[in-house]
């Protein structure tokens, strides 16, 4: 189901809590969300439509990929980058890492772990840095 987002920075602004396995139509209303706004977002996170649960989903190229409570375990080549947010208004200046590690779980809740750079990792860090109350 598609969910209407959230722009409230104070509810954007709480960590997220782990998720577990009830929480699975959670990650396919995220999913259809994302789908919806593939025009203007490549990337969301749980607390975007009011969940506050550590699930993100992002364009990887032309696939979606759902990631169930990541977490950045390594990070290099830090830069400084200007980002936007479908939750907020305008653009900001924040840095990033232009390698990172991340574990993480699968849509199937599968421990996984996976290597990620460029444009693909920065997303993955602004989704992170939702579940973590941090907005940009």
């Amino acid at each position: 189901m598609i969910r209407p987002i959230i722009h409230d920075p104070l509810f954007l602004g709480q960590q997220s809590k782990p998720a577990t396995e009830a929480d699975r139509q959670i990650i396919t209303d995220l999913m259809d969300t994302l789908r919806a706004n593939l025009d203007r977002c490549v990337g969301m996170a749980a607390n975007m439509i009011g969940e506050k649960k550590r699930i993100i989903v992002f364009c990887n190229g032309p696939m979606q990929m759902v990631m169930v409570n990541p977490q950045i375990t390594a990070k290099s080549g830090e830069y400084e980058t200007e980002e936007g947010c479908l939750s907020l208004a305008g653009v900001r200046k924040t840095k990033r890492y232009r390698k990172i590690t991340v574990s993480y779980q699968d849509q199937a809740f599968h421990s996984r772990m996976g290597t990620f750079e460029g444009f693909t990792a920065q997303i993955i860090q602004h989704e992170v840095d939702h579940c973590d109350g941090i907005l940009i």
